[in-house]
């Protein structure tokens, strides 16, 4: 039997070796992109009349559908512009359709290299990865207005007042349609990333009109940094009175085709307080209607042009003779930074701070982050931060983590007896079975004693593997050396001797750079041994085996995670050693450094009867 379960080791390790080995050799090729396909164009709003037939009949009333054919033009980055200058962003507006569709955060870098371009979150189309903000009107009701009377994603704009957009200094575009309508888009920008967009428009005619506002974040393509990672939300972000809602990327498609809309949509009616748009990992483009405006959300994913899609459609005005109607709305275009998303809920962005994921466990994971957060202010340094919470969470749990320990230092004490009852019964697993339980019943042991508390323990851990992965204070957080972005994995390798040899080590992306592991993944699989060391070991020889492999393998495994993840793994197994190490003593025994472990007592043996 011990030589069969050796030998399904041996052979799963291998088949991990041949597979590794294969991949080194045969790369899966690049995928291949015609050069002479085009970009697709920006998806037009479907067609449809003055309601939205597919809505709750409460929504319906003067909210129209979007245009058909609005398709915006492949020239747009030769576009006449407004350039936009504030102490976080960079970039411009085109006045082709009035888009914001040119945006750079001035204080985050695509690396760490000295010459790194700064991260770009908007693109126009024409460009790369076109990623824009586009705000119109639709005719609706029962107004003589078409499509080209009103203003759209290809209407020439024209500067009104101000010449470039600063937190000082707003902008306003101005668009005649020659039939008596004037329509304005006086936009407006804080010193962060909050945009506010006026749109109104003045009846000069002789008839009353009837028309609607809307504001539309479209993505063409997938981002290129998309994750993927089951941890980390992506995609479309809500909240729809008082809920807050997540579509992935991935499931966008697989949304219920709506004929009005020519694509895979969901449409809501929102009641007040509500705002939609996409998030990635530590960027979000959102559409913010005002907090008691009421609104139809609707997210979509058009498959014939690979767009993705999130509307803000606001009902319908109705505009007197000679009169004028407005109306504001807001867009987050950047970075998400805790405070500033704080600071705008604050503000009364309702449950703005949610569009971080928190994920399951957000009553832990926001006071965890918290708690980071204030740490690295005071200490200066994220990956000591780390550390310092580390060790505030395991004091904090050390009464809990107490009896798991002293659980463990119990078994361990009865580990001879349960090797000689093995030795007895061999192969006997009922009779095995047997005797350890009345074992334990002599000795007044519970071996399920240690589990409750570690269970419990492992929603805190979680939440904090979940901070350290998603926050954006850990991007490009240095700690000491060579680790100068906690939020990447150890750039260090054993294939260069950790820099002592002059040749690059592997890119984190190549297959080697899963075996030719860095520091931080050795010291943690060594932390995680020397714990080990102090548990008590299976009697079971296959499952002995399996638990002695575990650290190395899991020291390859977690190789590739964030280097911040590791630091904090690290300290964690170095802590519960520690805390272990002192509890073994006080029962008794003397592990030294590296686990080995004797009694400083003989037991007395039990009295016969």
């Amino acid at each position: 039997m011990q030589d069969q379960n050796r030998n399904l080791i041996l052979a799963t390790a291998l088949s991990f070796l041949v597979i590794l080995v294969w991949f080194v050799l045969f790369p899966p090729p690049e995928p291949v992109t015609d050069p002479n396909a085009t970009a697709p164009t920006a998806q037009a709003p479907a067609a449809g009349g003055t309601d939205i037939a597919l809505l709750p009949p409460a929504a319906t009333d003067g909210t129209p559908a979007l245009p058909e054919a609005e398709a915006a033009t492949a020239a747009a980055p030769e576009a006449p512009r407004v350039r936009i200058d504030t102490p976080e962003l960079e970039g411009s507006i085109s006045l082709i359709g009035g888009r914001i569709d040119d945006l750079s955060l001035r204080g985050y870098f695509e690396t760490l290299e000295e010459d790194s371009p700064i991260v770009r979150l908007l693109s126009p189309v024409g460009s790369e990865d076109p990623y824009y903000a586009l705000y119109g009107w639709v005719p609706a009701g029962s107004s003589d207005l078409g499509f080209e009377d009103v203003p759209g994603a290809n209407t020439e704009w024209a500067v009104e007042s101000g010449e470039v957009l600063t937190p000082e200094t707003p902008i306003t575009l101005v668009w005649d349609n020659g039939s008596g309508l004037i329509f304005r888009r006086t936009i407006e920008i804080d010193a962060n990333f909050m945009f506010s967009v006026t749109q109104s428009v003045e009846n000069t005619s002789e008839a009353a009109v009837r028309l609607a506002p809307y504001g539309i974040v479209a993505r063409h393509g997938l981002p290129d940094d998309l994750q993927n990672f089951f941890i980390l939300h992506e995609g479309v972000v809500r909240k729809v009175d008082g809920q807050l809602d997540e579509i992935s990327y991935n499931d966008l498609p697989d949304l219920d085709f709506v004929e009005r809309e020519a694509a895979a949509a969901e449409i809501v009616a929102v009641e007040a307080n509500g705002w939609i748009g996409f998030t990635d990992k530590y960027w979000m483009t959102t559409l913010i209607p005002g907090a008691d405006q009421p609104f139809t959300s609707v997210t979509k994913y058009v498959a014939s042009a690979d767009i993705y899609q999130t509307e803000a459609r606001l009902p319908a005005m109705d505009v007197a003779a000679g009169e004028t109607a407005q109306v504001t709305t807001q867009l987050f275009a950047g970075a998400k930074e805790w405070e500033t998303i704080r600071d705008y809920e604050a503000a009364g962005v309702e449950r703005f701070i949610d569009s971080i994921d928190w994920g399951w466990f957000y009553f832990l994971t926001k006071p965890m982050f918290w708690l980071l957060h204030t740490l690295n202010v005071l200490i200066g340094n994220m990956g000591l931060a780390i550390i310092a919470l580390t060790v505030i969470v395991k004091a904090a749990l050390f009464p809990l983590a107490y009896k798991s320990y002293a659980s463990m230092a119990r078994m361990r004490e009865l580990q001879p007896q349960m090797e000689k009852i093995k030795e007895r019964v061999g192969d006997d697993r009922q009779k095995m079975q047997q005797e350890m339980m009345e074992l334990y019943k002599r000795e007044k042991v519970n071996p399920a004693s240690g589990c409750l508390p570690i269970l419990l323990q492992i929603p805190i851990f979680f939440s904090l593997y979940k901070v350290i992965f998603v926050t954006l204070e850990l991007r490009h957080a240095p700690f000491f050396g060579w680790l100068n972005d906690l939020s990447t994995p150890d750039p260090s390798s054993i294939f260069n001797l950790f820099g002592l040899l002059p040749w690059a080590a592997p890119e984190p992306t190549s297959i080697l750079a899963l075996i030719f592991i860095g520091v931080l993944p050795i010291l943690l699989g060594i932390s995680m041994w020397l714990q080990q060391k102090l548990n008590p070991q299976p009697t079971d020889p296959t499952q002995a085996a399996i638990f002695a492999w575990l650290p190395w393998v899991f020291m390859f495994m977690l190789g590739s995670f964030a280097s911040g993840l590791l630091v904090y793994w690290i300290a964690n197994n170095t802590i519960t050693f520690a805390q272990q190490y002192i509890i073994m003593r006080r029962h008794g025994y003397k592990p030294d450094l590296f686990g080995n472990i004797r009694s400083s007592f003989q037991r007395k043996k039990p009295e016969a009867k």
